[in-house]
């Protein structure tokens, strides 16, 4: 039986790119999509194909009158937390796509998604590269103590750091050495200088024009330095293959999942 899928954001940048993809996809069907301010419009022909005959809904919570197997989260900070919550509450497993949701969010969606049985995924970047960028990282970071993460992307990204840039810091604090850098309680002039600290780690954030998206881990040592740096292009395309195998394994296990290296190994 094909996985009955729900996109959130659906005329977005990476939302629009998903719903072409979920539609060509032999064991998917596209039985909603969320995208206020193109309600009521054919939701294939709002993602540059042909009508399939499913309207987009101005709400997730009417899209939700269908049955659905997986929503698929590509909208904003500020309200995916709440799509998560609420896709959970109807027994539906869900996907997120967007970034900005912090340590503290993500205990909240897995305490919900273990009561309710109910599988959640979710990954900072959903590319196969930035996959990598992540895996190779932690494997450094159980050689060498100092590491710092810096998140680059386009000046009007609103959630800082980014999700890869979070989700990077989040796993090497969990493998990394002791730091021998001066504890930035100890410092003195203007401390926001040396980044955020992310579990155990200080992320730096650049917004300007120029940037799509890029992160790289910094590992020092005495004399010699490494850097493993992910650069994505212009196109939402390296995401969706990424968000597809989530699709399909969302459902494997009960609770919240992260890091998109789990279902490739």
């Amino acid at each position: 039986m094909a996985i009955r899928v729900i996109v959130a954001g659906a005329t977005g940048w990476t939302g629009g790119a998903l719903v072409r993809a979920v539609i060509a996809a032999d064991d998917m069907e596209l039985v909603g999509a969320v995208a206020r301010k193109a309600a009521g419009q054919d939701a294939g022909v709002a993602a540059g194909g042909k009508a399939i005959g499913v309207a987009i809904s101005s709400s997730l919570e009417d899209a939700l009158v269908k049955p659905c197997d997986v929503v698929v989260d590509y909208t904003k900070p500020n309200v995916v937390k709440q799509h998560a919550l609420a896709t959970i509450g109807r027994g539906v497993a869900f996907v997120v796509g967007t970034s900005g949701l912090t340590a503290q969010d993500y205990a909240e969606i897995d305490s919900a998604a273990r009561a309710k049985g109910v599988g959640v995924f979710a990954a900072g970047n959903y590319s196969i590269t930035a996959t990598l960028l992540a895996k190779f990282s932690v494997m450094a970071a159980k050689y060498v103590s100092d590491v710092e993460v810096i998140d680059y992307a386009a000046a009007g990204k609103p959630d800082v750091p980014s999700g890869t840039g979070r989700e990077l810091a989040e796993r090497l604090s969990a493998v990394r050495r002791k730091s021998t850098a001066k504890p930035v309680s100890d410092l003195t002039g203007a401390r926001e200088t040396r980044g955020a600290t992310i579990g155990e780690v200080q992320v730096h954030s650049v917004r300007m024009p120029g940037y799509v998206l890029s992160c790289e881990a910094v590992f020092g040592a005495p004399d010699e330095r490494l850097v493993i740096r992910h650069d994505a292009g212009s196109s939402a395309e390296p995401y969706v293959s990424g968000t597809l195998l989530a699709i399909r394994k969302v459902r494997d296990k009960p609770g919240l999942r992260r890091g998109l290296d789990q279902l490739m190994d």
